[in-house]
């Protein structure tokens, strides 16, 4: 079991637990084999990320990381992060976005 960020979730893999909302709202039970429309589900509702049958720890770590060099990674967040300067960092939805946001611009700099 691993958990896994939505950005590397894939139709066909199954929910090892229930996924809730932040108010605690069911969404998806556990059990559930992912469909493209569960994963529309969870991003209109704004889940990260989901833990899964058999998911391994390079899935849950997230595929593209590794491809990009410490520099481009360090370059990155040095032109991100000050769009970044009004926002509570700590918040888990904005440093999620972040850490997107760096990935994204060092991965189209390479």
């Amino acid at each position: 079991m691993a958990t896994v960020s939505i950005d590397n979730l894939a139709a066909g893999m199954i929910l090892k637990s229930n996924v809730c909302d932040r108010s605690g709202r069911l969404l998806l039970p556990e059990g559930v084999e992912l469909t493209e429309k569960h994963l529309q589900i969870l991003r209109t509702w704004g889940i990260l990320e989901a833990e899964i049958v058999g998911g391994s720890e390079t899935e849950a770590a997230g595929h593209g990381d590794e491809e990009i060099s410490p520099e481009a990674l360090a370059e990155a967040e040095a032109n991100v992060k000050p769009l970044f300067i009004h926002n509570n960092l700590e918040h888990p939805a904005i440093k999620e976005l972040l850490r997107l946001c760096i990935i994204r611009k060092a991965m189209h700099a390479s």
